[in-house]
C-alpha cells in the first residue's frame, strides 16, 4: 500500500514548470463565478436578506448554500497556482502580477462599481440624494462597503503571506502535497485533514466573534470568523499545487472523481443539520442574539463539514467529466469569468431596483434578474476587454 512517507522529497520541492491550462479547473472557477451571480440575484427574495415584499423559501435553501462554500472555494482554487507560481516567477515578480490582477481592480471597483451598485439601495431610501453627493458621502464619510471586491484585497494578503513564508521556507507546503499525492488513492485521507484543519480554525472564530462580525477600514473589509477558514483553504490549495498537481488528488484518473456520490451525502447530511439547527434557533430558542455557545459550536461544525464536503463534490464533478466534450456555457465564458465578478453587482442591484414595484412573483424577479445580470455582465466584460491591455487585468 503507498503511504505518505513513501513520495520522494526531491519529486514535490521540484519548481514546476508551465503546463496546460486544467480544464476541469477552469470549469469550476466559471461555474462558482455564475453561483455568486446567482446568489446575488436571489437574495432579495429570502428570509435572510427580503428587501424585497416577495420571497421564495426555495432561495433561502439556494443562499444558505453558496454562502457557506463558494468564497472558501474560490481561495481554494486561487491556492492552487499561488506556491507554483512563486517558485517559478519569483516573489517579486509574483506579486506585481497580483498586484495589477487583484490590487488595481479592487481599487478600480472601490471607487465605481461599488458606490454605482449602493447608489441603487441609496435611491429606494433617499431618493432626493443625487449620485454625485451620495459617492462623496460614501467615500469621505461611510460607511464604505466592499461588497464582493473584499475578496480581491484578502487574497492579495494571502498572496503576500505565502510570498513571506515561500522565502522563510520553500518546503513549508511539502507535508500537504505528500498528503495529495497520497490522496489521489485514498481522498478520505486528504478529506480527513481538511476538515480537521478547516474546522479548528473555523469553530473558534465562529463562537468567539459570532457571524455578523466584520473588520471594516474604508472599503477593506472580511469577516472576523471566516478569515482564518478561508486562509487554510487557500493554503491547502497552495500545499496541492506546490508540485505534480496531475499526479494528486485532483489528477484525472485519481480515485475523488470516482467516488462523487459519496461527497453527495457528505454534503447533504449536515445541510440538513444546518437547517435542523436553524430550526432550533427560529423556533425554539426565539433567535436569542448572542446565541448559545453550544449552537454556535454544532452550527460550525456542520459548516464545516458542509463546505469541505461540496469543494470535494464540485471538484469530483468536473473531474470526472472532463473528458466529456464541450460545456456550452461554461467554456465560452471562462475567459471572462473573472471580469464578470467584478463587474456584476451594480447590474444586479440595479435590477432590482427595477423589478421592486412589479407585483411579480419572487421566482419570476429572481429569474429574470439572474439571467440578465449574467447577459449583461458578460457583454460587458466582452467590451471592457477590447481595450487595449484590459486582458492583462479581467
Amino acid at each position: 500500500m503507498t503511504s505518505i512517507s513513501t513520495v520522494g522529497h526531491a519529486d514535490v520541492s521540484a519548481v514546476p514548470t508551465a503546463k496546460t491550462r486544467n480544464l476541469s479547473l477552469d470549469r469550476a472557477r466559471t461555474f462558482l463565478t455564475l453561483v455568486v451571480l446567482l446568489h446575488h440575484a436571489v437574495i432579495p427574495y429570502t428570509y435572510f436578506g427580503h428587501t424585497d415584499a416577495k420571497s421564495f423559501f426555495g432561495f433561502d435553501m439556494i443562499v444558505l448554500a453558496t454562502d457557506s462554500f463558494f468564497m472558501a472555494m474560490f481561495f481554494f482554487l486561487s491556492g492552487l497556482f499561488a506556491w507554483s507560481g512563486i517558485a517559478r516567477k519569483g516573489a517579486l515578480s509574483y506579486l506585481a502580477d497580483r498586484l495589477l490582477r487583484l490590487g488595481l481592480p479592487f481599487v478600480i471597483c472601490a471607487f465605481t462599481v461599488i458606490p454605482l451598485a449602493y447608489y441603487a439601495i441609496s435611491l429606494r431610501h433617499h431618493p432626493e440624494v443625487g449620485f454625485s453627493e451620495f459617492w462623496w458621502n460614501l467615500v469621505t464619510k461611510g460607511p464604505w462597503p466592499s461588497g464582493p471586491i473584499w475578496f480581491l484585497w484578502v487574497l492579495l494578503a494571502f498572496d503576500v503571506v505565502a510570498c513571506i513564508l515561500h522565502r522563510l521556507s520553500p518546503n513549508l507546503l511539502d507535508p500537504i502535497n505528500r498528503l495529495s499525492l497520497y490522496g489521489r488513492r485514498r481522498p478520505a485521507a486528504f478529506f480527513a485533514v481538511m476538515l480537521a484543519v478547516t474546522a479548528a480554525f473555523y469553530v473558534p472564530g465562529l463562537m468567539i466573534y459570532g457571524p455578523s462580525s466584520w473588520f471594516e477600514f474604508g472599503p477593506f473589509s472580511v469577516q472576523h470568523g471566516r478569515v482564518m477558514l478561508y486562509a487554510s483553504y487557500f493554503f491547502f490549495g497552495a500545499g496541492i499545487g506546490v508540485a505534480q498537481m496531475d499526479r494528486g488528488l485532483l489528477s484525472a484518473d485519481g480515485r475523488m472523481a470516482k467516488v462523487s456520490w459519496d461527497w453527495m451525502v457528505l454534503a447533504i447530511v449536515p445541510y440538513c443539520l444546518l437547517w435542523t439547527l436553524i430550526f432550533i434557533k427560529r423556533q425554539i430558542l426565539g433567535n436569542p442574539s448572542p446565541l448559545p455557545n453550544w449552537y454556535e459550536g454544532l452550527y460550525a461544525v456542520c459548516f464545516a463539514v458542509f463546505s469541505v464536503a461540496i469543494l470535494f463534490l464540485i471538484l469530483a464533478f468536473f473531474q470526472r467529466f472532463r473528458q466529456s466534450g464541450t460545456a456550452r456555457l461554461l467554456d465560452p465564458m471562462q475567459s471572462d469569468a473573472y471580469g464578470m465578478f467584478l463587474v456584476h453587482y451594480p447590474i444586479a442591484l440595479w435590477l432590482q431596483y427595477w423589478l421592486f414595484d412589479y407585483d411579480l412573483p419572487a421566482i419570476v424577479k429572481a429569474t429574470v434578474g439572474f439571467v440578465l445580470t449574467v447577459a449583461f455582465s458578460w457583454a460587458l466584460t466582452r467590451a471592457l476587454r477590447q481595450i487595449p491591455g484590459a486582458t492583462k487585468v479581467l
